[in-house]
């Protein structure tokens, strides 16, 4: 996976959409539903640093990766502090995030090349975010701190900017269409997605598809109602609004390197 370096990353999140946020004590079911969401298309994924030893099945998971499918992306979440960052990294994270800011994350990412995404509250912390090098930063938690409006206002004077909440997301066209149309470029599901009842039934499949759906309606099937009033069904992506640049360049980069020479 070591082509898997920083801009490679940041369009591939970009690209796909919807980020599956998901962590499991067990190492044989986490590889299951990772194989699941790459399956789905949703091949980047958070694994959160939660629950004992989460670091060790972090390590068993990237190796098994390593051989089985190399197009998966691991990443860690719920990284507060620069030590468990780095560890993470030395297992073979590609990305971190974390619910809060830490400069300390920042400058450690960026000297290893490796996106990071903090979360933030505040015009103030994005701004601070984004002085430490983060190309996306991750909402957190999406509902409380204002949820589209929140984006949509902050878009406005800092139009540059790339958002990914997590928490208040829901994966229904109406929740969707809300927080794409505001200006988010990607999105972390969890729980609504990897359901405590396909975990227990072991249903791999349901989960797959779940996830299917969900990056369909992202990238195919969403209605926009854009701030200058176009809509467009399908695509979704109007090349004149801003937040959904990255993602149509991504997609003629794509479509030009199938073009042969």
């Amino acid at each position: 996976m070591a082509n898997q370096d920083r801009l490679f990353v940041l369009q591939a999140m970009i690209a796909q959409g919807v980020i599956p946020v998901f962590y499991h004590p067990d190492v044989e079911v986490c590889k299951n539903v990772i194989q699941a969401c790459a399956n789905a298309g949703a091949k980047c994924v958070e694994f959160t640093n939660r629950g004992d030893f989460a670091a060790h099945v972090f390590h068993d998971l990237a190796r098994h990766f390593a051989q089985a499918d190399r197009s998966v992306v691991l990443g860690v979440g719920s990284i507060v502090d620069a030590p468990t960052a780095a560890l993470y990294i030395a297992s073979g994270a590609r990305f971190v995030v974390g619910p809060l800011l830490n400069a300390e994350v920042g400058r450690l990412c960026n000297r290893r090349g490796v996106p990071y995404s903090p979360g933030c509250g505040s015009a103030t912390e994005i701004g601070d975010a984004q002085e430490l090098g983060c190309e996306i930063v991750k909402v957190f938690p999406g509902s409380s701190v204002g949820g589209p409006e929140f984006v949509k206002n902050v878009m406005g004077p800092m139009p540059w900017t790339r958002i990914m909440p997590t928490g208040g997301v829901e994966p229904t066209e109406e929740s969707l269409r809300k927080w794409f149309g505001a200006g988010i470029v990607a999105c972390g599901i969890g729980s609504n997605l990897i359901t405590k009842k396909l975990l227990d039934a072991k249903d791999y499949k349901g989960i797959e598809e779940n996830f299917r759906q969900t990056i369909a309606l992202v990238t195919g099937g969403l209605q926009i109602d854009h701030q200058d009033g176009w809509r467009q069904k399908g695509m979704t992506f109007c090349l004149h609004c801003k937040p959904w640049t990255p993602r149509i360049v991504l997609r003629i980069q794509v479509l030009l390197a199938r073009v042969p020479e």
